[in-house]
């Protein structure tokens, strides 16, 4: 049998969360460092995290990203260009992924492998 990944958590990275959201448009995550107690970790960043959902033809897709600044003010007047951003990188993606998809279907008698 294979042996098993080691499964842990990273001391060293902690942080404790808060949720914000307006209940329309989004989340922001709040991630505060906290150390292996729960003390405050003033070594390291409070970090911001928007979140939001796109809605396709094939469903929702969910959004993630990181937003800029040193306070929840700031990171709530980031939220609406990052989401575009994040919009505009998962529209790129999905584009992507539809060309890819496309040049992989295979069309009888067009070549390709066994052809002899």
């Amino acid at each position: 049998m294979a042996n098993k990944p080691e499964i842990s958590m990273d001391a060293d990275a902690l942080y404790r969360e808060e949720v914000y959201t307006d209940r329309r448009m989004g989340t922001i995550r709040v991630l505060h460092p906290v150390d292996v107690t729960g003390a405050a970790d003033a070594g390291r960043q409070t970090l911001y995290v928007g979140e939001a959902q796109l809605l396709t033809p094939m469903g929702t897709l969910p959004l993630s990203f990181e937003l800029p600044g040193d306070s929840l003010q700031a990171a709530v007047q980031a939220f609406p260009s990052a989401a575009e951003g994040a919009v505009d990188e998962a529209a790129r993606q999905l584009e992507e992924m539809r060309r890819e998809a496309a040049s992989s279907i295979v069309v009888p008698g067009q070549g390709g492998a066994g052809g002899g």
